[in-house]
């Protein structure tokens, strides 16, 4: 009896690992493409905030895309940077003004904090204990909220929670669309975060702020300047 279902489960891991190929190839092809079936509803949108020129550059980027399209918000920083997520309540406030509509803009903005991958000066022997517990923390998020946008742009916060999106789509447990814009300070090469979700192909749409950066990963789409 013991033979037999070590037989089977021998034969089980070639399908299941087959299974899983197929299902990633899927993904990647599905990748950058819009969805069957439009959306009538607003989409849930999750906002990756870095520290400081980062957020400077999202609050840019957000104030052109449409609010009503974009709703609930829910903007992630680290959890040791409180003046990112300040920033947002911010802008959000600032639409209380500008639309009116009070209690439908508390409503549809979140604020939340994730454990950082690595701080600054901190060894990497460390790290890899914090790292791990940032991507259980980023995978909580992401089924917790379930976005079906992810924005986001060159900072190493994003890794995890990017990461995780990509795994629920792989499982069938979720479908996130991500949005991977670079920070204008990269004008020759991709940053770190940038460069992993290029080269892994883990963002839908890759934009960049320069030409040369576009010649350079076809991938990427040149946005031109948007600070």
């Amino acid at each position: 009896m013991g033979l037999d279902a070590f037989a089977a489960v021998c034969c089980a891991i070639p399908v299941l690992l087959s299974l899983l190929v197929v299902r990633v190839a899927y993904v990647l092809c599905r990748s950058g493409l819009p969805p069957s079936k439009p959306h009538a509803a607003g989409l849930r949108c999750l906002i990756v905030l870095g520290s400081g020129g980062h957020t400077a550059e999202m609050m840019n980027i957000l104030t052109e895309i449409q609010k009503d399209r974009f709703t609930p918000r829910y903007y992630v920083a680290a959890l040791t940077d409180n003046m990112s997520l300040q920033k947002a309540q911010v802008y959000e406030k600032s639409l209380i003004q500008v639309e009116g509509d009070r209690e439908k803009i508390i409503e549809d903005a979140k604020f939340m904090q994730i454990y950082r991958s690595r701080e600054v000066g901190q060894s990497y022997i460390t790290s890899i204990g914090t790292t791990l517990l940032a991507v259980l923390h980023a995978m909580w998020l992401i089924i917790r909220i379930r976005p079906q946008v992810i924005i986001c742009n060159g900072h190493g916060t994003c890794i995890p929670l990017c990461a995780s999106a990509f795994i629920l789509k792989v499982l069938g447990l979720g479908w996130s669309s991500i949005f991977y814009i670079e920070s204008i300070a990269r004008v020759k090469k991709l940053s770190l975060s940038g460069l992993l979700l290029c080269k892994l192909r883990l963002a839908d749409q890759f934009f960049v702020q320069w030409p040369q950066l576009q010649q350079k990963y076809p991938r990427a789409q040149c946005a031109g300047h948007l600070m």
